[in-house]
């Protein structure tokens, strides 16, 4: 059953009441594969709390994100407090499957603001922080012997990288499939010397090549921290 007709026959036999439907996701973007999901933001003002499901339906794995016209707000305020906005991201490239244009098109707009908007802006305080972090994870990459500790701290330090670059840019981050597609979005030709980087540690084991593009990436905003930092004094 096309995507489509799986999620109207999911909202006229479970949410018929509802006030607004909307289908979001990779079937959404047209970048469907064979294990997407089909994503559904459902509002009904009559619901007294917000919840989350998942199921099979008509041959599709669903998710479902169900709010009231009060708790989707705080969930936009939650996304975007951690800097990875799920539920606004959804809403803003949702197909309209329910709702009148006048609620469906204030409640994209509000999302769309928020996205355009970008993160709440570090303090130079933690960008501090977060700069030593990396250091001191890149520290450990140095001196590890042990192939299993690499492997895993090569992966904090590709978190740690990725939230600081984007976030001190004023970016959204992402995690899984968006990790590297905000990146991307930032800035293809880093994400590109990233991939790269972090590619050719896993596959042959070489660290040189790793070490010197974090090391080149935090001289881009100030370099190594360590000597001076505080915490709480």
């Amino acid at each position: 059953m096309k995507a489509i007709d799986a999620v109207q026959k999911i909202i006229e036999s479970q949410f018929p009441n509802c006030d607004v439907a909307l289908l979001g996701g990779s079937v959404a973007r047209g970048e469907e594969t064979k294990t997407s999901d089909l994503d559904i933001v459902i509002l009904d003002q009559n619901l007294s709390s917000c919840y989350r499901e998942s199921f099979f339906s008509n041959g599709w794995p669903v998710e479902v994100f169900v709010h009231n016209f009060e708790t989707y707000k705080t969930f936009f305020e939650n996304d975007c407090k951690r800097g990875r906005p799920s539920l606004p991201q959804l809403v803003s490239e949702g197909i309209i499957l329910k709702g009148t244009m006048q609620i469906v098109t204030s409640l994209k707009q509000e999302a769309e603001q928020l996205l355009n908007k970008g993160p709440e802006k570090w303090t130079e305080e933690l960008m501090r922080q977060k700069r030593y972090f990396i250091t001191d994870a890149l520290d450990d990459f140095i001196g590890a012997t042990k192939r299993e500790e690499e492997l895993f701290i090569a992966n904090h330090l590709a978190d740690l990288v990725h939230e600081y670059v984007l976030r001190v840019n004023g970016q959204w981050v992402g995690n899984s499939k968006w990790f590297i597609r905000v990146l991307r979005k930032y800035d293809s030709l880093f994400a590109e010397q990233f991939v790269e980087a972090f590619d050719h540690f896993y596959r042959t084991g070489e660290k040189v090549g790793l070490i010197d593009f974090v090391e080149k990436t935090l001289e881009n905003y100030g370099g190594r921290l360590f000597e001076g930092f505080s915490v709480g004094k």
